[in-house]
């Protein structure tokens, strides 16, 4: 182009601009047609509006009035001419009670419509129907009022239908007043319909144009927007297509993997140019990723590598990668150290599960040489009564590879150590305390730079600390190591400590046994000797005394009658049970037995065995004078006479309540 000097200059005109020029082109075609479609469409409905609101309604209101006048008319009628039809009486007093009144309402809320903005012009400029619809609802109301004044209060009975003048002047009324007026408001309201029905005529065909028009409008802008949308793509096209077509063809065998020279081409100063130069800057730089990434690759995360700039996504993606995969790393390395090291105290503890003191001295050996510390000590909780105070005591300690062993108990909340037995928490700090611990070496003794308690508990339940100092501070990962193998300290501890407690318990158990089966033995002799007694009885008495006292002297005896009273009881008897000699002679031998036991059928076959001579061995559960459970091992034997009958029962017994509860 030229200016007004004649010199030429070229108006530069980027890939965006003539984009946005197309685009605009476009829009101001799809505004103009938005814009008639909205107005046309508002048109549209406001006719709609105005026939569903106003004209609709009104001609529908007027349609009814017009029926009512008829209807009141014929009814008002009947009501002077057919004496008995009480439908119709009750029909008209419902027009004038109800529909009449409500319909009125209905007009009157209409009528403020009929000038209203959707209302047809020829609608608003006819004022006179406003005013016929008023004379026409005057009308009908002093036409309903003179109905009701001089038919229906007038002929109200029997008595005024027989009444020839007051029929007769309803009668006159009915034609000289209610047919003439009723025809009248029936005209009225008839050219009030005739202008509704115009008024619907014309909105429907002010609807139909509007919506033609609609129509060829929409169908002229949209073969334009067309026509002008092909134009704009095909020069495009034309001015972006080749440029691309170069860009292309490098970015495809970058996408093929491939690493090639840019060869600069002269196209038009836009974006075009601008790729060039971006495509050959993006294959240098790519040639210094991929060197960047094998190195990667390699595991040389300290290599140099510069982005093309702070907005170099892949390059930037790089360095994050490089970031990650040495955090990575570093995290695996940690990972499989906790591991190994899980793994080797998992076997450590399951080759020492017997000895308690033997595995103790293999863990915190174990653990301070794998944790590099300098010093550590494994405490345990002691085994004690309830009623004492709990202590903890060091079971084993190592330092500098030399095991020292140190009389030292700690009570809950005392220490470090305390505090963390009380609280079952871990505690580590690195601001140790001058003098609260020292590592002896060699060289001399100094203060910690970290300590870290740990406690032995499982299922919340404590066992013991595992308390380690170190010149060193002591990783976040190291100290979530050191908490998950205490936690296997403390299971293997619970279960050497429950193994133990157990072999001793056996053990118990078993020498309780053994006493329990010579005493047994000792009772089943003493049973044979008093069956020989009984059997001696029979050839005198001088050896049954003799025999009784020695019994006297070493068991418990009682004696009943063949129904179970308490005749006599010796010494050792009373002192078992808790009673007095008078406290139980004349009592029955239930008193000594459980209140669940005494009315049942077994006690009750209990005795009928004994009254007819049977002997009943064995151990038996009895209650004493305070009611606490009594166990005895004990013979009831009936004592006969010379004839064999049984003239009373002696039971022989042993206190056998100790043996029970150790069981």
């Amino acid at each position: 182009m030229e200016n007004s000097n004649g010199k030429r200059f070229n108006i530069r005109l980027s890939i965006g601009n003539k984009i946005f020029g197309g685009f605009l082109v476009l829009i101001a075609l799809f505004a103009i047609n938005a814009s008639i479609i909205f107005l046309t469409g508002n048109k549209i409905d406001n006719s709609v509006m105005s026939s569903s609101q106003t004209i609709n309604p009104s001609k529908d209101a007027i349609n009814e009035l017009i029926t009512m006048v008829h209807r009141s008319r014929m009814l008002a009628t009947n009501w002077v001419f057919l004496q008995t039809n009480d439908d119709d009486k009750a029909a008209l007093r419902q027009i004038i009670s109800l529909e009449y009144p409500a319909n009125k309402e209905r007009i009157v809320k209409l009528m403020k419509n009929w000038d209203s903005d959707s209302t047809s012009a020829k609608f608003k400029k006819d004022s006179s129907q406003r005013a016929m619809m008023t004379r026409a609802f005057h009308k009908f109301d002093s036409l309903l009022s003179g109905t009701s004044e001089n038919i229906i209060n007038t002929l109200n009975g029997f008595d005024a239908y027989e009444d020839p003048t007051t029929k007769l002047l309803a009668g006159d009324y009915v034609d000289q007043v209610i047919i003439p007026q009723a025809n009248d408001i029936i005209d009225i309201l008839s050219k009030i319909k005739e202008k509704q029905e115009m008024l619907t005529e014309e909105s429907a065909m002010a609807l139909s144009k509007s919506t033609r028009n609609l129509r060829t409008i929409t169908l002229a802008l949209g073969l334009a927007i067309i026509i002008i949308g092909l134009l704009s793509a095909t020069l495009l096209a034309r001015n972006i297509t080749g440029p691309i077509n170069y860009v292309k063809n490098v970015v495809v065998k970058l996408g093929r993997g491939e690493l090639v020279e840019g060869k600069k081409r002269n196209f038009s100063k836009d974006e075009i140019g601008e790729m060039a130069i971006a495509t050959d800057n993006l294959v240098s730089g790519l040639k210094a990723t991929t060197i960047f990434a094998e190195n990667i690759g390699s595991g040389k995360y300290n290599s140099a590598f510069t982005p093309l700039s702070e907005n170099d996504v892949l390059g930037n993606a790089l360095l994050n990668m490089r970031a990650n995969l040495s955090q990575v790393a570093d995290e695996d390395k940690k990972r499989n150290w906790a591991t190994e090291g899980i793994a080797k105290f998992g076997e450590l503890l399951r080759s020492n599960n017997s000895d308690v003191q033997k595995l103790c001295d293999e863990i915190i050996s174990s653990i301070v040489k794998y944790m590099n510390a300098n010093q550590g000590a494994l405490y345990l909780i002691d085994d004690t009564d309830d009623s004492e105070e709990k202590t903890m005591s060091m079971t084993s300690c190592y330092a500098w590879d030399k095991k020292k062993f140190v009389n030292q108990k700690i009570y809950k909340g005392e220490g470090l150590a305390g505090q963390a037995w009380q609280e079952m928490d871990t505690i580590y700090i690195t601001d140790v305390p001058q003098n609260y611990i020292r590592i002896t070496s060699g060289l001399g003794d100094a203060n910690p730079t970290s300590i870290l308690i740990m406690p032995l508990k499982v299922n919340d339940q404590i066992f013991g600390v595992i308390e380690l100092a170190s010149f060193s501070t002591f990783a976040e990962h190291e100290i979530e190591f050191v908490k998950k193998v205490a936690e296997s300290i403390s299971s293997t501890v619970s279960t050497v400590k429950i193994n133990a407690r157990t072999q001793k318990l056996l053990a118990e158990s078993l020498q309780m046994t053994e006493e329990m089966r010579a005493q047994e033995e000792e009772m089943r002799q003493n049973m044979e000797e008093l069956q020989a007694t009984q059997e001696q009885m029979q050839r005198g008495q001088s050896e049954t005394s003799s025999i009784l006292s020695l019994v006297e002297e070493n068991l418990a005896t009682i004696e009943f009658d063949k129904g179970g009273t308490i005749l006599k009881a010796n010494t050792n008897f009373l002192k078992t049970m808790g009673y007095s000699l008078n406290e139980v002679v004349g009592q029955h031998h239930r008193i000594f037995m459980p209140k669940e036991e005494r009315n049942t059928e077994g006690y009750r076959q209990f005795w009928k065995d004994l009254a007819v001579g049977r002997v009943r061995s064995g151990e038996f559960k009895r209650i004493n004078k305070n009611g606490e459970e009594v166990w005895i091992l004990a013979s009831y034997a009936p004592v006969l006479n010379i004839d064999g009958d049984v003239i009373r029962l002696m039971k022989i017994a042993q206190d056998i309540t100790p043996y029970k509860k150790k069981q």
